[in-house]
């Protein structure tokens, strides 16, 4: 499985405008978004996303399955920090994500560390090195929003998914009715 690691940033008249535009710097703006635990299946390839150039499959109004970390400030001076961080058995690549808040980058860093270790302590386990993405920023006028998200997978509703099958079967139909006439 692919697992795209993003982050964004936004500022706004409000916190929720502001946590738009970091969806909308992330690329992941126009899905909804429905939040998964932190468990990587096996042969998971997380992949960090430098530019958040690589769009992502889907269209718009589709389900994103997704783990994220956001924080939001309109306190003036205060900063905004967020972060994912995993780890992966490097044999089976399965693995754990965790997701942190916090006002500033040092403390979302050490809860990211601390979680990670106390997860591979309660299931008994070793994986690899522990990897993370973290972003933030100071709120200075505007409200702010900082985020990361890893993005596991995009589906369609059903109901688009029954107009795509009546459409085909209605194109069946027609061509099946213009071979038996000729």
């Amino acid at each position: 499985m692919y697992i795209s690691v993003r982050k964004g940033i936004g500022t706004g008249p409000t916190e929720l405008s502001a946590f738009d535009q970091a969806l909308v710097d992330a690329g992941v703006a126009n899905f909804n978004l429905l939040y998964l635990s932190s468990v990587l299946p096996p042969n998971s390839d997380v992949v960090v996303e430098k530019n958040n150039t690589q769009p992502i499959e889907g269209d718009w109004g589709d389900k994103l399955y997704v783990v994220m970390a956001q924080m939001r400030t309109m306190q003036r001076n205060q900063e905004a920090w967020a972060g994912i961080g995993w780890i992966q058995d490097p044999k089976t690549k399965k693995g754990l994500l965790v997701e942190h808040e916090g006002h500033s980058e040092a403390e979302v860093r050490a809860d990211i560390e601390n979680s990670l270790k106390g997860l591979q302590e309660n299931r008994h386990m070793k994986f690899g090195p522990i990897n993370m993405q973290v972003v933030g920023m100071k709120c200075e006028d505007l409200p702010v929003c900082a985020l990361v998200v890893a993005v596991f997978e995009s589906n369609e509703w059903i109901n688009r998914q029954k107009e795509k099958s009546d459409k085909n079967v209605n194109i069946l139909r027609r061509l099946t009715r213009k071979t038996h006439k000729s």
